[in-house]
């Protein structure tokens, strides 16, 4: 079957995964073009054609589709209702505009494990803080918002009484709080022809302020049993929404061993940084494989990885100074991806280092060495 590459591709939002799915693009000749709102966003002077505009308004959304051939997005708030449109028209748009709508809203993505026997962690949907705060149920609990999360946001942990009045007062869920030994995740891919492989397990670790992923080890410290488990829960997830595309699927592996989904995300993900450098496909490359309707890469990893996420230190805002690169460049096997951000704020993320070693002490020794040592401040 021939490959052309006249059809253009259209990304909506121009942050960092956009970014990096441009430096796969180029490997495939694809013309990429980019929305974003930002004039300084990271994927502005890579892309082949770069349009200012918000990502949530109608008009701009649909004007930015109508030339593309194929339309894919970088995060999950976006205009839904041009995306719909644009499919309507006959425009390839993945992840498909009515499975954004499920993810999009943690509600309906929880109410989707349990329609389809998918293990997650017990929940309640609550419509405001007075019946979140009436609930009959033990502390401490998590509380996720409807939508708007992101990174992090739209997450409350209530550890006490005096946490009740932290809750949000929109739409919202709350979740038992789920003891778990480990947090994983596996990011799988789905082709336009119904083809599916996953990467391999990885290990995440949460920044303890940021909630968000700090570091990662690839593959996961886990036997081949629940490695095994956690990737057929991962490929039945995909099927089940029937994406086309990445799907993100996190998960805990509790401490009685059973393995439970946290959450998803429709698109390339902080899970799978590590894929650009330790796999012999990139998630991006096969992102982009999946949405062309091309075959699906090899997800094999060259060696033994961890990814340490690098945010701007908490006190520091302005233009971004990396200090300790020269130290941190000087270790063998460790290799920076910064993100075009000129402005670093508190615990933003500004790139990703991924680590490469086939002795995990050894890779455990450098990815505390690179914590320890590389730091984003601003001398203003």
């Amino acid at each position: 079957m021939s490959y052309s590459t006249d059809k253009k591709l259209g990304i909506v939002g121009g942050g960092q995964l956009g970014r990096m799915l441009i430096q796969s693009a180029i490997d495939l000749d694809i013309f990429v073009k980019i929305i974003d709102p930002d004039a300084a966003a990271p994927c502005k002077y890579i892309a082949h054609e770069f349009v200012q505009g918000n990502l949530n308004d109608y008009e701009a959304v649909l004007s930015f589709g109508k030339d593309c051939d194929i339309i894919t997005i970088e995060i999950e708030n976006v205009n839904l209702e041009a995306l719909e449109k644009l499919e309507a028209m006959g425009k390839k748009v993945y992840p498909q505009p009515a499975i954004l709508r499920q993810i999009k809203n943690k509600r309906v993505q929880k109410q989707f494990y349990v329609d389809n026997d998918l293990p997650t962690a017990n929940f309640k949907l609550t419509d405001n803080a007075m019946a979140v705060a009436s609930l009959p149920l033990p502390i401490p609990f998590v509380n996720k918002l409807g939508e708007g999360g992101y990174d992090g946001r739209g997450v409350q942990l209530v550890k006490s009484q005096s946490d009740l009045k932290k809750v949000f007062n929109e739409p919202s869920l709350v979740e038992e709080l789920v003891d778990f030994e480990k947090e994983l995740a596996v990011v799988v891919a789905r082709s336009s022809k119904g083809e599916i492989k996953c990467f391999p397990v990885v290990e995440m670790v949460f920044h303890p302020e940021a909630n968000l992923v700090e570091y990662l080890f690839a593959p996961a410290k886990i036997s081949d049993k629940l490695s095994k488990e956690a990737t057929k829960l991962a490929t039945q997830t995909a099927k089940a929404f029937g994406i086309v595309g990445l799907l993100a699927v996190e998960m805990f592996l509790t401490k009685d061993g059973k393995i439970l989904i946290n959450e998803v995300a429709p698109r390339p993900h902080n899970s799978g940084h590590h894929t650009l450098k330790a796999n012999l496909v990139s998630q991006f490359e096969q992102h982009l494989r999946a949405i062309m309707g091309l075959p699906l890469g090899d997800t094999s990893a060259i060696a033994p990885s961890a990814m340490v996420n690098l945010l701007g230190e908490a006190g520091f805002t302005g233009p971004a100074v990396y200090e300790g690169m020269d130290e941190v460049l000087g270790i063998e096997g460790v290799l920076p991806f910064l993100y075009g951000k000129a402005l670093t704020k508190p615990f933003r993320k500004m790139g990703h280092i991924t680590v490469v070693d086939s002795d995990f002490d050894k890779l455990k020794e450098k990815v505390n060495f690179v914590k320890n040592t590389l730091k984003v401040k601003s001398n203003t």
